[in-house]
């Protein structure tokens, strides 16, 4: 474990507006709603010192805060499409050095994961501006952890001026690699063609079934792969799913 003498502050988006899937942030999975169990799989990561769930001031998003509320866990309100904005203004209120970037749609993500990306960025030697795990295109698809300097955050969110890419956050950043130090952590194995992202129906089906295996949330993304192994057809509940291009 690398000492850590910055505050890590993880981010994690959520709103209830989603094209294809409505209100699935809130969905029921084991029971519970699946951004609930994001929320208990991410807190046990060792490197975090603050996780905050940002959504927008729309009214269609008041059961988010409710929700997270209730879990004890602080709720920033900010731009509706300027997801750029939101996270800038919700890393600078709570004073993040590093922010980690995660998503309320990807259920299947868990805490050790978490700490080997974070842990990969504060280790980098130079040090790095930037670290993901979704630009190799080899880990399973909502397997996604992005981790950048508040600085970098600051100079994006002052600097794009592209509508379409404030609202993925991060573009202006892995897009200018002449001004930040990037690092993309590839899997050794391609894992590309599993989809564990929620998006669809289909895939909050394929979600539930690994949910149900289980028959907990305690468990890390390398036992879904083990079992996987055991049950591939699975895999074909979401493997027609296209995904949204950024």
């Amino acid at each position: 474990m690398v000492k850590v003498n910055r505050r890590v502050v993880v981010i994690l988006q959520a709103r209830m507006g989603s094209t294809r899937l409505p209100g699935k942030v809130l969905a029921s999975v084991a029971g519970q709603p699946m951004l609930a169990l994001i929320i208990k799989r991410v807190l046990p990561a060792r490197y975090i010192d603050q996780l905050v769930v940002a959504t927008t001031r729309l009214s269609q998003d008041d059961p988010i805060e409710a929700l997270v509320t209730d879990l004890g866990i602080p709720c920033f309100r900010g731009a509706e499409e300027d997801c750029l904005d939101r996270y800038y203004q919700a890393a600078r209120q709570f004073e993040a050095e590093v922010v980690v970037r995660l998503t309320g749609d990807n259920p299947l993500i868990d805490p050790a994961f978490v700490d080997w990306v974070v842990e990969q960025y504060l280790s980098s030697d130079p040090p790095c501006d930037y670290t993901d795990s979704w630009s190799s295109k080899t880990y399973p698809v909502g397997l996604s952890v992005e981790v950048f300097s508040f600085d970098a955050l600051e100079t994006a969110c002052k600097e794009d001026t592209n509508v379409r890419w404030r609202e993925h956050v991060t573009p202006f950043i892995h897009c200018h690699p002449n001004r930040f130090r990037l690092m993309h952590l590839a899997s050794s194995q391609d894992y590309s063609h599993m989809r564990w992202t929620v998006d669809t129906p289909e895939d909050l089906v394929f979600v539930r079934r690994i949910y149900d295996y289980f028959g907990h949330d305690r468990f890390s993304w390398r036992e879904v792969l083990t079992v996987l192994e055991v049950h591939p057809e699975w895999l074909e509940i979401n493997r027609r799913v296209e995904q949204k291009a950024i």
